[in-house]
């Protein structure tokens, strides 16, 4: 009668035992979850900090002709009227 109780009693040990360590939520997969978690934070941190760039930009582009006429300068390569373009080309060192 023990001896039956005590080979069940092991065998529910074995079977929650597999479930802590290889069985869905266990403790490997949390840990997998956890680690995935933490770079999707670090993701959405670094998209976040793009959107307020973004943001900013527009607000520039909205508010005053300086944020445009910067766009149009580098962007388009516009200049003013009366204004004199000089544009610099370095050599590249060729081997």
């Amino acid at each position: 009668m023990y001896k039956a109780l005590i080979v069940v009693l092991v065998l529910l040990l074995l079977g929650l035992q597999y479930r802590l360590w290889v069985g869905e939520n266990s403790l490997a997969h949390i840990s997998r979850l956890e680690k995935e978690i933490t770079q999707q934070q670090i993701e959405n941190n670094r998209l976040n900090d793009r959107n307020q760039v973004l943001a900013a930009e527009v607000k520039a582009l909205k508010s005053g002709l300086d944020a445009v006429e910067e766009r149009a300068r580098g962007d388009l390569g516009m200049i003013k009227e009366n204004e004199t373009f000089f544009m610099v080309i370095e050599r590249s060192e060729e081997k």
